[in-house]
């Protein structure tokens, strides 16, 4: 019922923008989540294909090493990170720094 409803709440108001919005701290399993996400909005979209435009994942400074789920759902999806939340504000909604994440990853 739950995907029912965001699919027809994107259907009656159009956004501009569709976000996946997941948790950073669940590593590979946020992937699992945005792939169940983004088909759920497929089946019940009613013959309209809407999937998500991007992602934004909370909690991201306080994820050491599984950092490579953000690299995974980027690539699963096809879409790009649009945001990371380092905090409980709007003001800490940043934008994703590719070459941080890299030199994370390499370490």
């Amino acid at each position: 019922p739950l995907m029912r409803a965001l699919a027809k709440l994107i259907k009656c108001n159009t956004p501009d923008l569709v976000l996946f919005v997941g948790e950073a701290l669940v590593g590979n399993e946020a992937v699992d989540q945005l792939s169940k996400f983004n088909m759920a909005l497929v089946d019940h979209g009613d013959g309209r294909l809407q999937v998500i435009d991007g992602v934004l994942l909370t909690k991201f400074d306080t994820v050491d090493d599984k950092m490579g789920a953000a690299v995974s759902m980027a690539y699963t999806s096809r879409k790009p990170i649009m945001f990371v939340g380092t905090g409980q504000t709007y003001r800490d909604l940043k934008s994703l720094n590719a070459t941080s994440v890299v030199k994370a990853l390499l370490r």
